[in-house]
């Protein structure tokens, strides 16, 4: 009887050890719930990924399949919207491109009015007579010159005449700088 009673005033006058006591019984309890929702969070995500599934039984297996066909709904929803975003963004550029085409088209028109004009000046050979500028004989008239550009960087040899200074073996080369090596 007296162990009784000093437990009982143990238990009744002694709260710091009682508190301390029910405290570290709460965090075991919390301890224990985290670990048994951990294990469940795990064995779910196996689930979800196709894992483990031997022990379940077809009203868990519907429920999976039931989570999953709502997953993959929700991801191509989500999908299809950035799909209509990148859309409208695209004909959105493609309207300023063809805003920026007609410009440069009303741009052009006019640019080649103005170059039928210079066109019939060179053929009536007015601008020619009044140039300072001397045309290249491979190109009697200037509007006919190839579009390719051209870079000629040196120059071209010349035949050597028979009492010359320069060695013979320098006499077939070229000084040209290739375009491939630029």
């Amino acid at each position: 009887m007296s162990k009784t009673l000093e437990r009982y005033q143990r238990c009744c006058f002694t709260p710091q050890d009682n508190s301390l006591e029910r405290e570290t019984q709460n965090w075991y309890q919390e301890v224990t719930k985290l670990k048994a929702k951990y294990e469940t969070l795990q064995r779910t995500q196996r689930h979800l990924l196709g894992e483990d599934l031997g022990p379940l039984n077809v009203k868990e297996l519907q429920n999976l399949e039931k989570q999953l066909e709502g997953a993959l709904a929700l991801a191509r929803q989500r999908k299809t919207q950035i799909m209509i975003e990148q859309m409208e963004d695209l004909r959105k550029k493609e309207r300023e491109l063809g805003d920026l085409n007609k410009q440069l088209k009303i741009k052009l028109e006019a640019e080649g009015q103005n170059l039928k004009t210079i066109q019939g000046l060179w053929s009536s050979g007015a601008v020619a007579e009044t140039s300072n500028f001397p045309l290249h004989p491979s190109h009697p008239h200037p509007m006919d010159c190839d579009h390719e550009p051209v870079l000629q960087i040196g120059y071209h040899n010349f035949v050597q005449a028979e009492g010359s200074s320069v060695p013979k073996s320098m006499a077939g080369e070229t000084n040209f700088i290739h375009g491939w090596v630029i």
